[in-house]
């Protein structure tokens, strides 16, 4: 009886690891698959459409500046203020951002002249509240987090799907 307990427990660990490996696999593969489309996750598109549509019916024009970035895209975005001229726009080099793997975006707001602006207090819409927070709560709804909200380095812009993978388990993978 104890030998056949042994073998259930080898065979045990083995299907387990077995599980184990195919999960891996599966999510290199969809790593690699976003790497290879250069293009932004189909979740992040559905969500990124259901945005655009959101804010419209609430008379704010969103405008997508930035979706999939290379990492060499990203790394010169990086050298900035740094090594290059000049502000400092991100903290994450090649392979440390959303952007790499088709996670993130960024938006403007199109003003009624057709301009761009990045000014969070903008009231388009003449409704008293600010255009930039109305997206912000719209995208946060959907389920993106906000740059803004970071304590580290504030990203106004930038909007991210968390698909409960790290940014260390991206670039493993």
């Amino acid at each position: 009886m104890n030998r056949h307990a042994g073998w259930d427990v080898m065979l045990l660990l083995l299907f387990a690891g077995g599980l184990f490996f195919l999960w891996q696999k599966e999510q290199e593969q969809i790593t690699q698959e976003l790497r290879e489309h250069e293009t932004l996750h189909p979740k992040v598109v559905e969500k990124k459409e259901e945005l655009i549509d959101r804010a419209k019916n609430r008379e704010i024009q969103v405008v997508i500046t930035e979706g999939y970035r290379s990492e060499e895209k990203q790394n010169n975005l990086y050298a900035q203020g740094r090594s290059q001229a000049g502000s400092i726009v991100t903290h994450a080099e090649g392979g440390e951002s959303y952007h790499n793997y088709g996670l993130a975006i960024d938006f403007a707001i199109e003003r009624n002249n057709g301009e761009l602006t990045w000014d969070t207090n903008y009231d388009g819409n003449d409704n008293g509240q600010s255009d930039w927070m109305e997206v912000v709560e719209i995208a946060k709804d959907l389920g993106f987090e906000w740059g803004g909200d970071w304590n580290h380095f504030e990203d106004r812009p930038h909007l991210q799907w968390d698909i409960g993978v790290s940014i260390r388990e991206l670039q493993r993978k």
